[in-house]
């Protein structure tokens, strides 16, 4: 989750027809920006990393055996700066959490902040979403997929940057376990409408919820409030929810 919103956080955005278009196209839904380095992030990067980092070249993830247990796994795309994921591990012990985000500052906010909680359910890639899942991630993994504050890329020319798409729901679908779910939020209307349409359209979804707020849901208890969405709230911003699990 996108505490305090980075311009283009999380992943690489989808094309239209098969998986090969999401990141061989060329199309991203971020954009790297050089970024100043406090000296705790910094920490974080060089002593953290080596500890709790993962890299594409792990191939694919024996998740039991990378934490030791056989327990929930959450994934959260484009994490920000990290407080809602440590929020998130630091409360629910129980469960095993991997965040996935390319932006080194974030990245090395929340390894220092996850060493000095001294957090073991904790592991964060530095790399393309797309390419973490498709590379990385067994079919059947997943628990829950969390992807809050995306970029929403508002101008029209722009939306397919956008890294909810077709072929990107499709590729959470086959690492999702059956009945796990697909949790997306944002602050952009027109982006929540989307979401809901390419959702709609895709198969193997169920819409969680109910015929009262449907296609969105009121935020869960679970879902940190971040210091970005409070402020929003404060100015009168609305914020969607959307939460589709895995039918078959």
């Amino acid at each position: 989750m996108n505490d305090e919103r980075t311009p283009e956080p999380g992943a690489e955005a989808a094309g239209e027809a098969n998986q090969d278009t999401l990141y061989k196209r060329g199309i991203k839904s971020y954009v790297l920006r050089a970024g100043r380095m406090t000296g705790a992030q910094t920490r974080g990067l060089e002593e953290v990393w080596p500890r709790l980092g993962l890299t594409l070249d792990g191939g694919r993830l024996d998740l039991d055996a990378l934490f030791g247990r056989r327990a929930r796994r959450v994934v959260e795309i484009g994490f920000g700066m990290g407080a809602s994921l440590i929020e998130q591990a630091e409360t629910h012990p129980d469960t095993d959490f991997i965040g996935i985000e390319v932006h080194a500052p974030g990245v090395g906010k929340l390894l220092d902040e996850a060493d000095k909680r001294g957090l073991t359910n904790l592991r964060v890639f530095r790399e393309d979403a797309v390419r973490v899942l498709d590379e990385c991630f067994p079919a059947d993994s997943i628990d829950t997929l969390q992807l809050f504050f995306p970029d929403p890329w508002p101008k029209k020319k722009h939306h397919k940057r956008r890294i909810v798409q077709p072929a990107f729901v499709e590729l959470i679908r086959r690492r999702l376990k059956v009945g796990g779910t697909l949790h997306m939020a944002t602050d952009w209307e027109n982006y929540a409408e989307h979401m809901a349409e390419v959702m709609a359209a895709a198969p193997g979804y169920r819409n969680t919820a109910t015929a009262e707020t449907a296609p969105y849901v009121p935020r869960p208890e679970f879902r940190p409030l971040t210091k970005f969405e409070a402020r929003g709230e404060r100015l009168g911003h609305g914020v969607w929810d959307l939460i589709f699990a895995r039918s078959e």
